[in-house]
């Protein structure tokens, strides 16, 4: 395994956080949650790795803890624990992955060591990746090439420089801009979560993410071209949203151990390297942020990565033997089994965007025009008041089952119409716009 990034790997976790710096992970600093798909398969895969996580602090956490207050029912079901995961701070997350693995045999870890182009030759009229040479000139061959370089890979450029290969790459930039900032624990009881982990309020969205040994990150994020909303980047403006936010306001009562770190330019990007049922180039395969990322508000990215990656083993075992076979198969796996999940993605992304912009000006976007499936206020009505609903709803969010398949359920469908039909609107999470451009005006000027 080929590391660019050459910093020595840190003994301890609070060193990680404090001194370890990674410049090829962009949201190294950035909030970081374990979806409950990811805990299940360290458990099948790697339970060396969760109990290393676990040593190391990681915050056990039940995705059920957040049943909204109206539903009545709250007796277990069958398969609540699929629900429950473990996550930690993205520092602490890779300190524990990497030292782990550097105890795993017959793996090689070479850190400082970047790629710079690959070794390309020709394989029944299909251009084949050999190996890569390296910044250093070094020459290394493989069987198979993976591209595990995340969402600033650059396999695309490599590909068209050493072949004439031309890989369709969609990409989209709605142009999310997010402002966090890290507590831990004071004096005082870990805060309750009062609402989902993700949650919308009308033209900015606030994030709240559990981390290992008592730490959380509080995230607004917003459109990139709304610039009266980046004055967030500022820590009175900042602070004053969060706590005019009601089912949020109690995160602020922690230790603050950063300020509010800002990051944007986040794309949603998917590649496909066959045409048709044609590879266009045999020996390489690009996984998880490397072949498909997203706006990562949905924290999605390494539990499907590592989904992505249990299917490459499975392909590597039946077909690594038959460059052409196995260039299918993995096609055929990753477009059944990771390409809904990232399409379900970008549509409730592209969604959200329209109805920050709609907001923005003036226009209930729930009402006209009509929303996705994903975003009706149907759904979110039925949510809130059935265990059922509100199960599914969450299977989706934790990256066990997508939403769509539960809204193609007939009697799932219906039950959503029946329980909005009698519904109040729900109150309101945090300001609406005028009161959002009042209060950032504020906090600004006392600063001034």
């Amino acid at each position: 395994m080929l590391e660019r990034d050459g910093q020595t790997v840190p003994v301890s976790v609070d060193e990680a956080w404090e001194r370890w710096q990674r410049p090829g992970v962009a949201q190294f600093r950035q909030p970081h949650y374990l979806q409950p798909r990811a805990r299940i398969v360290l458990e099948e895969e790697l339970p060396d790795v969760l109990a290393a996580l676990e040593a190391a602090g990681a915050a056990r956490f039940d995705a059920l803890s957040m049943m909204p207050p109206l539903i009545t029912d709250r007796s277990p079901r069958d398969g609540d624990e699929r629900f429950k995961t473990i996550t930690a701070r993205r520092p602490v997350l890779e300190q524990v992955l990497a030292r782990t693995a550097s105890e795993e045999p017959g793996l090689e870890l070479h850190h400082g060591v970047a790629v710079r182009e690959l070794l390309v030759t020709d394989y029944d009229g299909t251009p084949h990746v050999l190996g890569v040479r390296t910044e250093s000139g070094d020459e290394l061959r493989a069987d198979l090439v993976v591209d595990a370089t995340g969402r600033r890979s650059q396999l695309v450029r490599w590909l068209e420089a050493a072949s004439t290969v031309r890989v369709p790459d969609e990409v989209e930039d709605l142009g999310f801009v997010y402002y966090t900032r890290f507590f831990r624990r004071g004096n005082g009881p870990l805060p309750e979560f009062r609402a989902p982990l993700l949650t919308a309020v009308g033209t900015f969205s606030i994030l709240v993410i559990p981390g290992d040994s008592d730490t959380w990150s509080v995230t607004l994020f917003i459109s990139g071209d709304d610039r009266p909303l980046k004055r967030l980047r500022a820590r009175e403006a900042w602070t004053a949203l969060v706590a005019a936010c009601p089912l949020h306001a109690q995160w602020l009562e922690g230790e603050p151990i950063t300020d509010v770190v800002p990051m944007g330019g986040i794309v949603d990007r998917y590649r496909r390297f066959t045409l048709g049922n044609q590879p266009i180039v045999t020996g390489v395969a690009a996984v998880a942020d490397a072949w498909a990322c997203t706006n990562p508000s949905l924290g999605r990215g390494i539990s499907l990565g590592l989904v992505h990656v249990q299917c490459l083993r499975d392909a590597v075992r039946e077909h690594l033997g038959d460059p052409l076979q196995f260039a299918q198969a993995w096609d055929a796996v990753t477009e059944a089994e990771l390409a809904p999940w990232y399409r379900e993605t970008v549509e409730e992304n592209r969604d959200r965007f329209a109805e920050i912009q709609a907001l923005r000006n003036g226009i209930d976007r729930m009402r006209n025009p009509r929303p996705s499936p994903l975003r009706q206020r149907a759904l979110f009505a039925a949510v809130g008041r059935d265990p059922d609903v509100f199960r599914a709803y969450l299977a989706s969010r934790c990256c066990l089952t997508r939403l769509h398949e539960s809204l193609a359920d007939q009697d799932f469908a219906e039950r959503i119409s029946e329980l909005a039909r009698d519904s109040d609107p729900p109150p309101p999470m945090g300001p609406n716009r005028a009161q959002l451009l009042s209060l950032l005006e504020v906090p600004l000027a006392a600063a001034a």
